[in-house]
């Protein structure tokens, strides 16, 4: 999740940055805009990395109760992640001390993980994580309702979950990215809710953030990248029940609403391809 203020910083970062670790595979491809574009190879990788992300999401949907720390999330995500021979992305990342991102009813992103932060029934828990493996990312982000949920929340739950895949659902080479925005925007303002815009999307491989942004809104004030197969994109809209603004709590970190409402978030790496997408993150695939 890019912070919208640090984006052209963030660009200027990435194009500067280089790779002296290949790892045998072929050597980089890269767009003038600075976008790496994936050989079979490192998508293959990057599939191994995600599914690693996605099995952790699974498990913590399911061990996600009333009575749970969100330390407690996050020591299982971390064991499980090293379980399967990846690291936690997270850990670490500019400073960032755990292995989750774990953001609570008003808390939007980047929460971190504490033991006296209690779940409890009625919550409403993003938990976003990713895994490094074999050196790629995957990265992804549920939200999940505990226990009884109101109306009006689990509504917020699915807008934002169905607004992710209307995102994905344009996803192919040839469109742009401003296709993926609109498709987010329009369904989420339709619903009645709110599209942050102070966080986007970004690519991922590599580097946990990488070129393009990825954002969830209509803008000229950002490059309307034309899609080609090859890229590797977070997609990763919050939705918030109130006013589409926020701000950082004293940690530096956790990100709120302004007006303590609740916002809910979903993220899934996506491969584009010649006919369309593959999406890497994809729970119901792990088993297979």
């Amino acid at each position: 999740m890019k912070n919208l203020a640090d984006l052209l910083f963030s660009r200027k970062q990435n194009k500067r940055r280089t790779h002296r670790k290949t790892n045998g595979l072929p050597p980089l491809k890269k767009s003038r805009l600075g976008i790496e574009f994936k050989s079979e190879p490192e998508i293959e990788i990057m599939r191994q990395a995600s599914k690693i992300v996605a099995t952790v999401l699974t498990e913590i949907a399911e061990i996600t109760k009333p009575g749970i720390t969100t330390a407690d999330l996050d020591a299982y995500a971390e064991k499980r992640i090293r379980e399967m021979g990846a690291t936690p992305s997270f850990k670490g990342y500019h400073g960032f001390p755990a292995s989750i991102c774990a953001s609570v009813n008003h808390e939007v992103v980047h929460g971190i993980p504490k033991k006296k932060k209690v779940i409890q029934a009625g919550d409403v828990v993003k938990i976003d994580t990713g895994a490094y493996y074999q050196g790629f990312h995957g990265d992804s982000c549920i939200t999940i309702p505990v226990g009884k949920v109101k109306a009006r929340n689990r509504k917020l739950i699915r807008v934002a979950e169905e607004a992710m895949y209307r995102g994905i659902e344009q996803v192919k080479a040839g469109n742009y990215l401003l296709d993926i925005a609109g498709a987010i925007e329009d369904y989420v303002k339709a619903n009645g809710f709110s599209v942050v815009e102070d966080y986007t999307g970004h690519g991922v491989g590599r580097n946990l953030h990488e070129e393009p942004s990825v954002f969830n809104f209509r803008t000229n004030q950002l490059p309307n990248v034309k899609l080609s197969s090859g890229m590797t994109l977070a997609i990763e809209p919050i939705v918030n029940a109130g006013s589409k603004h926020t701000r950082v709590l004293g940690d530096r970190w956790t990100v709120v609403t302004v007006d303590n409402q609740l916002s809910a978030q979903f993220e899934h790496t996506v491969l584009v391809t010649k006919t369309g997408y593959e999406i890497l993150t994809d729970r119901s695939t792990i088993n297979n």
